[in-house]
């Protein structure tokens, strides 16, 4: 299906986002996807993604949650590159001990670790995740007003924006949500304000994500919710990304990407 794509803006609670809009060239109506990206921001691999979904029949909006007035200075894509470089230089087991962590950033200069401080402050300090998500809910919105949009809309994010998805789902805005290894919310119990089904895709390997999906399941499924989850063996954190060879797992992609489709379809 022949695509188009532009960048775009829309107004969230007085916030400007702004967004890459992907969508088939057709005068017809379709249903719309909130896409949601990594830590990242929007970059070629989100881009190429909306247009993948544009091609199978889907309007796409991927908006950058970093790009409002409030997150804009402190959050840009070279401040979150430094700071995701630091996190991975660290052994696994001590990403999360602060006092290491401390330690391994007075070894930096200052300018490095104003940017990576100011970084890990927002995002996993303060954790944002009411504001994002009603930057998504904006997202909803927005498509909601599109002449080619029928009313049906779902959710799909990777990583932060897999958990980003979940939590754009718990607000009961759309009708399906699928997460790429993302976090649970918090609390838990939020995932039973879903409105209709939810996907899980995870890596085996990625045991920090998907040693929690159990509860998600859990949940869901004590709300009577429809729920499908796949856990990929073999498979590590970010195995969808084919612009990270290092992580990216080509079987379980495909066949993530057929099992997204069918989801889409049976729930859209």
């Amino acid at each position: 299906m022949e695509t188009a794509t532009s960048n775009v803006a829309y107004e969230s609670g007085g916030e400007e986002i702004e967004a890459y809009l992907a969508h088939p060239m057709d005068s017809g109506r379709h249903p719309a996807i909130v896409l949601v990206h990594e830590i990242f921001g929007v970059d070629d691999h989100i881009r190429d993604v909306a247009r993948r979904l544009a091609g199978e029949g889907y309007v796409v909006l991927a908006p950058d949650l970093f790009s409002s007035a409030r997150f804009s200075e402190v959050l840009t894509k070279e401040a979150i590159g430094k700071t995701m470089k630091f996190i991975m230089s660290m052994p696994l087991e001590k990403q999360r001990d602060e006092e290491y962590r401390a330690a391994e950033m007075s070894k930096l200069g200052d300018e490095d670790r104003d940017a990576i401080a100011g970084v890990y402050a927002t995002l996993f300090v303060n954790r944002p995740t009411e504001t994002f998500t009603g930057y998504l809910s904006g997202a909803v919105d927005f498509l909601n007003r599109q002449q080619n949009v029928n009313g049906k809309i779902g959710s799909v994010g990777f990583c932060f924006g897999g958990s980003m998805s979940l939590n754009l789902g718990c607000a009961g805005k759309v009708d399906a949500v699928v997460i790429f290894y993302g976090e649970n919310p918090e609390p838990i119990g939020k995932v039973r304000n879903v409105k209709n089904a939810v996907l899980g895709l995870y890596g085996g390997e990625d045991m920090r994500i998907t040693s929690k999906v159990h509860e998600l399941v859990k949940e869901l499924s004590e709300a009577k919710k429809n729920v499908a989850i796949k856990i990929y063996k073999g498979a590590h954190h970010a195995f969808f990304n084919d612009t990270r060879p290092h992580m990216y797992n080509e079987k379980a992609a495909k066949d993530a990407w057929q099992t997204l489709l069918s989801f889409y379809r049976e729930n859209l």
